[in-house]
């Protein structure tokens, strides 16, 4: 007779961070032994967080654990992997430099590489997964897919009777995913391990999960079972309903001219391409035009804002703006009118130790100088308070230094920085990333409106959803180059996952 017990239980789990971010706000969640928990959630909800805290590598700062029933403190991962929990992370933490039997039993102490007892228990390994690997084959020389395999051997290695799967199929082809959809399907039904499986394809958590928990900004906002779903619910649930709100007003947007009817377009690339980065791409974007990029980790949607921003010098082609060719360095774009909001906001758009009134005036300290030199206090500090009002910025003045704001409130101040430019193209590389429902919101509001002010924004994120509810056409990239376009209102998350992920959608069955 099966135990329905869950082998973990978290109660109440919060954690907070000493900048003031509460990343988790009171989480219950129940595992089962024999089932696939799916855990979902935007970027910034909170998943990895509570990996974390389920994993021995944060603690949590109020809350239970209980573990097989009983209550538990771990100090480090590796006195959780003792206890039996063990994670698939989504960067695959392996040693290139090491065989594969090497890297499945690092962390056996002793010396027990050349043991016949290990080979024998990686044998068993392969027996019970039904994937044959060559023991001594080096890591290194792995594909992806075969990588992430072997990171599941490792887990198993171990004894784990919980296995965490962190996106283990994010960059992965249709048949590399497929394989670790059967070996989780064996280890959870056929030998009772318990799985949290954190997705954000909808489709492989309906056909592969027993049970789901959505987070949203820290909060367990759904707990279900799969079979009572559907990929709308949880959507609204992982998004919630302003951005579902935006996506009907997508819906109902009124199509663009098509940027090649366009005498002199906002932005023209002529193939413009980077060595080992982005293959030869020419494009055209309207004035007031918004272009989603999509793509998966590694796929050249960053490498083309870089390229276009002039922030990567080994790009070549050409750039031009309003018909006028923007020579190739990031001075030369933002004289030209090109604003850069890029991933990495903390190292790479704003500078953290000033307060909010610098950062924002960064780009255009002419505006507030005297005689285009000498800045005025006063004049900047105005503009702090501007940025604050225009983009709802949560502080209490524009004194407050940006690495004391929360990650939303710091994004809005890298955008507020450009809108007292004379800015043409916006290139926002995950705007949204990392931040509450209520901040995304807002931003992908301000990139609508935008472009109703006749300015063009070329806009990528992980999240789809997203594109589809902020974009007039979306680019498809993989493998640094695009392998389709879709206009907004002929696609759907559905097939840019498909496009995405290396599979050619079929229209109909996708679109709909």
């Amino acid at each position: 007779m099966q135990d329905n017990t869950p082998i973990m239980q978290l109660r109440g789990i919060v954690k907070g961070f000493p900048n003031g971010t509460l990343a988790l706000r009171g989480v219950d969640l129940d595992i089962e032994r024999g089932k696939v928990h799916g855990l979902l959630g935007a970027n910034g909800a909170g998943k990895s967080t509570l990996i974390r805290i389920l994993s021995g590598a944060y603690w949590a700062t109020l809350g239970e654990i209980i573990w097989r029933g009983q209550p538990v403190q771990w100090d480090n991962p590796k006195a959780a992997n003792d206890m039996g929990v063990a994670t698939v992370h989504q960067h695959i933490p392996l040693v290139p430099t090491l065989s594969i039997l090497e890297n499945v039993f690092l962390g056996n102490t002793g010396p027990w590489r050349r043991s016949l007892s290990i080979r024998s228990k990686f044998n068993e390994l392969c027996e019970r997964v039904g994937y044959r690997l060559d023991p001594d084959t080096l890591v290194g020389s792995l594909s992806i897919g075969e990588r992430q395999m072997v990171s599941i051997f490792q887990a198993l290695g171990t004894g784990a009777d919980l296995i965490v799967m962190d996106e283990p199929t994010a960059s992965l082809a249709s048949e590399e995913r497929e394989l670790v959809y059967e070996t989780v399907r064996k280890l959870s039904k056929g030998e009772q391990k318990a799985i949290l499986f954190v997705s954000h394809f909808l489709d492989e958590v309906m056909a592969l999960t027993d049970q789901v928990t959505v987070l949203r900004d820290g909060v367990a906002v759904l707990r279900a079972n799969t079979c009572d779903l559907d990929e709308n619910r949880i959507a609204e649930a992982i998004v919630g309903k302003q951005i579902v709100a935006l996506e009907r007003q997508a819906e109902n947007r009124t199509p663009l001219p098509d940027s090649a009817t366009e005498q002199v377009p906002r932005l023209e690339l002529r193939d413009l391409a980077s060595k080992g980065r982005l293959q030869k791409l020419s494009m055209r974007v309207a004035r007031g035009e918004v272009v989603g990029v999509a793509g998966l980790l590694g796929s050249g949607r960053s490498e083309l804002l870089h390229a276009i921003f002039g922030s990567d010098t080994n790009a070549t082609g050409e750039v031009l703006l309003d018909g006028k060719r923007v020579a190739r360095d990031t001075g030369a774009a933002v004289r030209a009118g090109i604003g850069m909001v890029p991933e990495d906001r903390m190292a790479q758009g704003l500078v953290p130790d000033f307060e909010i009134w610098k950062n924002t005036t960064l780009p255009a300290l002419g505006s507030v100088s005297v005689m285009n030199a000498l800045p005025v206090g006063e004049r900047e500090r105005e503009r702090g308070w501007e940025a604050i009002r225009m983009l709802s910025i949560k502080a209490s003045s524009p004194e407050i230094l940006v690495k004391e704001l929360s990650g939303g409130n710091a994004q809005k101040v890298t955008i507020a920085k450009w809108l007292f430019s004379d800015v043409k193209l916006f290139l926002l590389d995950e705007p949204t990333a990392g931040i509450d429902i209520g901040a995304k919101t807002d931003i992908l509001r301000l990139v609508r409106q935008l472009a109703s002010q006749g300015m063009s924004v070329i806009v990528v994120s992980s999240e789809f959803e997203e594109l589809i509810a902020v974009s007039d056409r979306i680019l498809v990239m993989r493998d640094g180059q695009c392998i389709a376009e879709r206009n907004v209102h002929d696609t759907s998350e559905h097939e840019l996952l498909l496009l995405a992920g290396g599979q050619s959608a079929a229209p109909e069955a996708a679109r709909h």
